[in-house]
Formats: C-alpha cells, sequence, structure tokens
C-alpha cells in the first residue's frame, strides 16, 4: 500500500489511574497535547503503552477511546496490534479498522519465538489479513523482542506474501541494514524510524518519517532537530540530538518508562504511573528528576 509517515509520530503512554486500573478519561488530554505540540499521528498500545502489561479487553478499549477522540480531528492513529497470541493481535486488528485507524502494526510473537524468517513471515501475515483495508507494519524491536531476523529479507518474503504489507517500524539502531533497506526494490517501502537517539543519523541515510516515545514530551526539539537538519544547519541539529539524548539518558537511570510517565505528569498530562514489572518512581525520586531536568533546561 502507498502510504508514507513523514514528520513525526508519537508512541503514546497507557494512562493508568493510582490503583493501576485504565483511565481512558486522560486519552483527550494526551490527543490534545500532541497536536498542540506539532504531532498528528499517533502510535497507541506499543512499547511506551505497555502493550504486554494489558489485556485483551484493555487494548480494544484503548483502542475504541483513541478512535472516539481522533475523530473529527487532524490527529491519526496507528494501532500496535502484535501479541504473543496471534487470535488476539488479528482482533485488535480487525477492530483498528473497523474504528477507522489508519494503520496497524505488529511486534512478531515472542515468547515461542518463530525459528525461521518463513515463520515470522506468516505470523505477520495472519495479522495483515484480519485488517486487510490497512496498511501493516512490521515492528522490528530485536533489543526487546529478542526476536532478531534481517529486515532486507524480510521486506522481500512480505511484499510477497502480504497484499496490504506497507514497510517496517525499524526500532533497531543498525544504521547499515536500515540504508539497505531504504533503497530495497526503488525505495518502495516505507519505513519509519523508531530510535530516538539516532534520529538525526537516520534523517542523513534518508528517513522521512520517526515513530518514538520522546516525541511525546521533547516534540519542539526534534521538530527544531529536522528543521535544521533539512535547511543544512548541522550545528544546531547536532546539539538538538544531543540534547535529547541527554534527557533520555536521565530518564534510562531512573526506569525509562515510569520516568517517562512522571514527565508526562510534569507537563500537564497525568498519565499516571507504570504497571508491574516496571517500578515507578517515589515522591522524592520524582522530586530529583524535575530538579535534574530544570538543571538541563528540559523545561525552558
Amino acid at each position: 500500500m502507498r502510504f508514507r509517515l513523514t514528520g513525526l509520530t508519537a508512541a503514546t503512554h497507557t494512562p493508568f489511574d493510582a490503583a493501576g486500573e485504565l483511565n481512558l478519561s486522560v486519552v483527550e488530554k494526551q490527543a490534545e497535547h500532541l497536536m498542540c505540540n506539532g504531532i498528528h499521528v499517533a502510535f497507541i498500545g506499543g512499547t511506551t503503552g505497555e502493550c504486554h502489561s494489558l489485556s485483551l479487553e484493555e487494548r480494544l478499549a484503548l483502542t475504541e477511546r483513541w478512535m472516539a477522540v481522533a475523530r473529527g480531528t487532524p490527529l491519526w492513529v496507528i494501532v500496535h496490534a502484535g501479541s504473543n497470541c496471534l487470535s488476539d493481535a488479528k482482533a485488535l486488528a480487525a477492530q483498528a479498522q473497523k474504528l477507522g485507524a489508519c494503520a496497524i502494526a505488529s511486534l512478531p510473537p515472542c515468547y515461542f519465538k518463530p525459528k525461521t524468517m518463513e515463520t515470522v513471515v506468516a505470523c505477520s501475515a495472519e495479522v495483515a489479513a484480519a485488517a486487510p483495508g490497512l496498511p501493516f507494519y512490521y515492528y522490528d524491536i530485536p533489543a526487546l523482542s529478542t526476536v532478531n531476523f534481517s529486515m532486507v529479507d524480510y521486506l522481500e518474503i512480505a511484499a510477497e506474501k502480504i497484499p496490504n504489507f506497507g514497510g517496517v517500524k525499524f526500532s533497531n539502531a543498525d544504521l547499515v541494514a536500515y540504508q539497505r533497506c531504504l533503497h530495497s526494490q526503488n525505495g518502495r517501502f516505507d519505513l519509519p524510524w523508531g530510535v530516538d537517539e539516532l534520529l538525526l543519523a537516520a534523517l542523513a541515510f534518508g528517513a522521512a518519517g520517526a515513530v518514538g516515545s520522546s516525541y511525546n514530551f521533547m516534540a519542539a526539539r526534534y521538530h527544531r532537530l529536522m528543521a535544521a537538519f533539512n535547511s543544512g544547519d548541522l550545528v544546531t541539529a547536532r546539539k538538538e540530538q544531543l540534547f535529547t539524548v541527554e534527557i533520555i539518558f536521565l530518564l534510562i537511570r531512573y526506569g525509562y518508562i515510569a520516568a517517562a510517565k512522571a514527565v508526562m505528569e510534569m507537563l500537564g498530562v497525568p498519565v499516571g504511573p507504570a504497571r508491574l514489572p516496571q517500578r515507578n518512581l517515589t515522591p522524592g525520586q520524582i522530586q530529583e528528576l524535575r530538579e535534574e531536568l530544570e538543571t538541563l533546561g528540559f523545561f525552558n
């Protein structure tokens, strides 16, 4: 399918209340925050959204809420449907098409891992077939899924087996492989970049779009980075990229997902705590984090 993601797509958090239950009333605030910061595509229910810590019923409810909030706005929604259970993944994909999402994506099963490329593609094909009217993106994030196959080879096989194949969400720091994928079959595939810390490098290789978690809370920095790169101002682009890297490494030190959700709270978007096995920050740690962010100029 000829569908291209350009610019920034935010991989959104799943909002919980203090007890760790879904708090879907916050989705409207999340959507408003994204659009006010120049982001018009939300990638929901992915890694940032703690997908593997959600039940199928919760994921279906999350999609339903996002689609209701986005209806009538400029916001597009991509639904991550990947699951260790393919029937769950197919249910999520079918719902995404029914409710009007712009695309679906899917991690491969990663507990009982596929042993061959053909098996990976077969799993993708089942999910994609449940939403034949939407572009399908394979979600390659081997650092977390531990499913690691050549995306150059995947593109070639998936293009033959999946009629609605759109491309790969490339959350893999292998820029050599990314470059080869960009030029596969004369550049026919969409390959949104998924490693925020290397966005500038990916742009240099030819990336046109990116999907990432830190675009929720540093969109302005990344917009400036991309504008500087496009104008040939590499000094500014490098400066902005380094700033985002320093912030990301600070959050990693506290526990990335929980710390990022704490940052969203600081910005007035109360997405709540993370679920176990993620560990949340104590009130003292949240205050320390705020002070370190202030020192770095994050709130300027």
